[in-house]
């Protein structure tokens, strides 16, 4: 055999065990030049893209894939172009540098494929860097469980802070809200009231016709005040038929048109239970906060005088309480 065909009996066998390779490893490997041709395009890419190779190469691989941003992509690749070093995507910055379909579509969560990319610089001979190599890892399996297990964690850290029967913040953490703004008045010296809502003659209800009813009512009264309060207001279920409600940068004179409202509202209400139309008012106390609150209870019971003495004056009222 003649050196010459030795040679090519080699270089032969080089690209049989070279094209082995790159469709043997479960990455995608693609490599682009400087005008983002493709001009290597492994078994995995054509796999997941239903891509061959020579319907890829020498294109542009913004054309191959449309849906890819020019720009933002552009700007990661330059400096691997330019400065000769790594860039790095993450499925945290964007799910997909690729819009392929998920290798399980029928049990997986996602129907795409997370990615993670890595783009680093091949240089020529002359040290020039002319084409960039795309490695595409399949991270869908760790991005699903990371996504669930943030998903489990924010329901929970939501359990811990509703009550159940109403869904409005929990005792504990209304309490807590309520002294961090506390906090945050005494620095900026903003106005800001609470107000304390109760049912009158609850227990009436409880014993008239059962407890199922009395909770149909609290999750009645409930609903009216998630409906009647702003966002940067904090709502809770204090206790049993009691209601708590802080209101931010507001007085006590506006508070008080907030409480009219749900109070002339809640009389209006009609819950009907197991074919029973049961109706309720409330009594509401307000108080202001004031500099001499020098903690968040002494204002807390401020409010609390203010409930009482609606409830001693007749009930289905407001009262303010101005220390």
């Amino acid at each position: 055999m003649s050196t010459a065909n030795r040679v090519a009996d080699n270089d032969l066998s080089d690209m049989h065990w070279q094209h082995d390779l790159l469709g043997s490893i479960e990455v995608g490997i693609v490599v682009i030049d400087r005008d983002y041709k493709v001009s290597v395009w492994n078994q995995f890419m054509e796999n997941h893209s239903n891509l061959l190779p020579s319907q890829v190469r020498g294109k542009s691989i913004f054309e191959c894939f449309p849906e890819m941003d020019v720009e933002w992509f552009k700007i990661k690749a330059e400096p691997v172009f330019t400065l000769r070093t790594p860039a790095f995507l993450i499925w945290e910055q964007r799910p997909f540098l690729f819009r392929f379909g998920s290798n399980r579509p029928i049990t997986s969560a996602s129907d795409f494929m997370y990615q993670n990319v890595t783009l680093f610089p091949l240089a020529s001979l002359t040290g020039t860097v002319e084409k960039i190599c795309l490695l595409v890892y399949d991270v869908t399996d760790e991005a699903i469980s990371k996504l669930n297990s943030e998903r489990l964690n924010s329901q929970l850290q939501q359990i811990s802070r509703t009550d159940g029967l109403t869904g409005l913040f929990n005792r504990r953490y209304w309490q807590e809200q309520f002294e961090l703004e506390f906090k945050r008045i005494r620095r900026n010296a903003k106005p800001a009231s609470v107000l304390m809502l109760d049912i009158d003659h609850f227990k009436a209800v409880n014993d008239t016709h059962g407890h199922p009813a009395g909770d149909q009512v609290i999750k009645r009264l409930a609903k009216l005040i998630g409906e009647s309060v702003r966002e940067t207001d904090v709502a809770g279920r204090y206790g049993g038929e009691e209601f708590t409600i802080l209101l931010p940068d507001t007085t006590a004179s506006c508070a008080k048109l907030v409480a009219e409202r749900i109070r002339k509202t809640a009389q209006k209400c009609v819950v009907t239970h197991e074919g029973v139309d049961i109706t309720f008012t409330i009594s509401v106390g307000i108080c202001e906060y004031t500099p001499n609150h020098k903690e968040p209870m002494a204002w807390l019971e401020h409010v609390d005088q203010a409930l009482y003495k609606a409830k001693q004056d007749g009930r289905n009222q407001v009262v303010i309480n101005q220390p």
